[in-house]
């Protein structure tokens, strides 16, 4: 059956880095669009970026641009999320997510999100930014 596992979550000071991972199984990912989502309690599901099957194509949302990377190893069915100058505001359990059909972004994704645009995805994995 199909599972995404987030890992690499964790707490982690203001201005620290952490780098998540997402092991794929069960449906072709090296065919398949990506994405990083984020949900902090009482806020609505965030997108961050998407990345298109072969990681040709990347788009991040404004807030992480320049500080969270995407990248995608296709032979180990693995996606990950480099994030770097953390703030309180990233504070949110993230999830990787495979987005319906084969576009890895919606401009409406920048204030109407939810889970209806995803076929899967994981259980989360906390990351909490605190001194």
């Amino acid at each position: 059956q199909v599972q995404l596992v987030e890992s690499g979550g964790g707490l982690v000071q203001p201005g620290g880095s952490l780098r998540l991972s997402c092991a794929a199984s069960g449906f072709t990912f090296s065919s398949s669009p990506m994405n990083w989502v984020r949900q902090a309690p009482g806020k609505r599901l965030e997108a961050l970026s998407g990345i298109n099957s072969n990681g040709g194509g990347i788009t991040y949302t404004d807030s992480v641009k320049g500080r969270f990377t995407i990248s995608r190893d296709n032979d180990k069915n693995m996606l990950y999320l480099q994030m770097n100058s953390l703030t309180h505001e990233d504070t949110a359990v993230y999830y990787c997510a495979k987005p319906k059909g084969k576009t890895y972004w919606f401009s409406r994704w920048a204030y109407q999100l939810d889970w209806n645009e995803f076929d899967y995805w994981g259980q989360g994995t906390q990351v909490t930014v605190s001194s």
